[in-house]
């Protein structure tokens, strides 16, 4: 297992555990937005994840798999999701 890091920083193959949705500090409308629209989505603490694609133009949108269902995101709404990495895909 690997330090917990932002699902934007996940790589084709990186599989892992949500262990965290949003930053929690909810100063901002657009961060308590996004966090609810993501856990609309699935992404909720313990739900599994597997980045599957990414975007050929700056690696942006990037294509997962969470729990059972494939969902797509830009990187930096993956930023708000902290995963805990279960491998590294070699690249």
């Amino acid at each position: 297992m690997s330090q917990p890091s932002k699902l934007s920083q996940a790589r084709p193959g990186d599989r892992g555990v949500i262990v965290q949705v949003g930053d929690h500090c909810h100063h901002q409308d657009h961060a308590l937005e996004l966090e609810r629209r993501l856990l609309e989505l699935g992404f909720v603490e313990g739900a599994t994840v597997e980045l599957l694609h990414e975007g050929l133009f700056g690696r942006d949108p990037i294509a997962m798999k969470v729990d059972d269902m494939r969902v797509a995101l830009r990187r930096h709404e993956a930023a708000s999701i902290t995963v805990q990495l279960e491998n590294r895909a070699v690249a």
